[in-house]
């Protein structure tokens, strides 16, 4: 892979300095009682291409079947802004997300899915899933 450290004029900060310190577990009152799916889309999500140094846009849906907790949601807003100077691979930003969210909440199940706009023509969608075994 070619480098353009040469070209890059600003920081692109490494994967990891994204934590899950900053998210938030909230009970879910009615576990046992019934599955629900929550769905949460972040329209603004941005990280930065690890080969050039640009910016990327996308769109971050969550959709899960909470077990023990929830997410709260300001703490998921600033969990994915650190995402913000991130160099990382779109792939690897989808997987990063779930991987992240499967430890803080131990949900039924999850899956992350990154709609990311148009490079060069092409536009990327990545999903991941993760479901718990019995």
């Amino acid at each position: 892979m070619r480098s353009y450290d040469q070209t890059i004029r600003y920081t692109v900060d490494k994967p990891d300095i994204v934590t899950t310190d900053v998210l938030d577990p909230i009970d879910y009152d009615y576990k046992g009682k019934r599955d629900i799916v929550i769905t949460i889309a972040q329209p603004e999500f941005t990280s930065v291409c690890p080969m050039t140094g640009l910016p990327d846009f996308g769109t971050i849906n969550i959709r899960y079947t909470p077990n023990d907790f929830i997410v709260e949601l300001k703490s998921l807003k600033y969990y994915l802004l650190q995402f913000r100077n991130v160099g990382m691979f779109y792939e690897h930003v989808s997987n990063r997300i779930l991987d992240d969210l499967v430890q803080v909440l131990k949900p039924k199940m999850i899956e992350v899915t990154g709609q990311f706009t148009s490079r060069g023509g092409l536009t990327t969608t990545v999903c991941a899933r993760y479901e718990a075994t019995s």
